[in-house]
């Protein structure tokens, strides 16, 4: 009983789905305006669909052109471009203080934060001002200004022979008294007897004996010319090995 009333339900649904969508054909087929309006509808929805595709083509060919564009600039593009930004920012600043008659340092300090330039401040005194040096010339550059920096000088004697040299203490072109006639204090004497020995001092505790092939070839004076030599053939020997080997060959044109 029960499995044929469950029959009967469907049949009766699907007289009525079937009745619903004759009823709508023939509604489409008696009403054209319907069928006209629901045509223009799908073709304007059709239209959007087609212009946010077009645009979304668009949009990712240039995202693909920028893209390509960064790649093929240097890998610090953008730190350079922050940079040259700020110092544009920066001048145009300058010269509207000037302009103003203000100071710019001063206006400057009002408008950073202290916190910034108490981070600045400390990276200031972490950096390293020691840039090294290359050659000879620049080694003996950096021992004379660590040297002068050492110095303490007796502003009382320097007054007194001043006052006591007059003009001849500052010579010109044309002055004779080059050199002076002056003696060298004995405090004077000790101090670079003192500084010399505190060189070499230093000069032997960091410098120690290399180990000495008798098979090397001897092409210096001395232990600091070989020195040099060895710094000099680390740099240059790969550019000139063939015209050393010519030269002591007798083959060099």
């Amino acid at each position: 009983m029960t499995d044929e009333g469950e029959h009967s339900a469907s049949e009766e649904e699907f007289e009525d789905g079937a009745t619903t969508t004759k009823d709508d054909d023939v509604e489409s087929t008696s009403n054209p305006q319907h069928t006209k309006s629901k045509k223009e509808e799908r073709l304007k929805k059709l239209k959007e669909l087609t212009l946010r595709r077009n645009e979304a083509r668009k949009l990712n060919h240039q995202e693909v052109v920028e893209e390509d564009k960064r790649n093929k600039l240097p890998a610090n593009w953008e730190a350079r471009k922050r940079k040259v930004d700020w110092e544009i920012a920066d001048e145009e600043a300058r010269k509207k203080a000037e302009l103003e008659g203000e100071d710019y340092e001063q206006v400057k300090l009002l408008e950073t934060a202290a916190i910034d330039l108490e981070r600045a401040d400390r990276k200031k005194k972490k950096k390293n001002p020691d840039e090294g040096f290359k050659d000879f010339q620049q080694a003996q550059q950096r021992q004379y200004t660590r040297l002068v920096k050492q110095i303490e000088p007796d502003m009382e004697a320097y007054e007194k022979q001043k006052a006591e040299y007059g003009a001849d203490f500052y010579p010109g072109v044309n002055s004779l008294g080059y050199g002076g006639s002056g003696k060298v204090s004995k405090d004077g004497v000790e101090r670079m007897v003192a500084d010399l020995e505190k060189q070499i001092d230093k000069r032997a505790k960091y410098s120690r004996r290399r180990q000495f092939n008798f098979e090397d070839n001897v092409d210096y004076i001395n232990e600091r010319n070989m020195k040099f030599n060895k710094k000099a053939a680390r740099f240059y020997d790969k550019y000139t090995s063939e015209t050393k080997q010519n030269l002591e060959r007798g083959t060099a044109i």
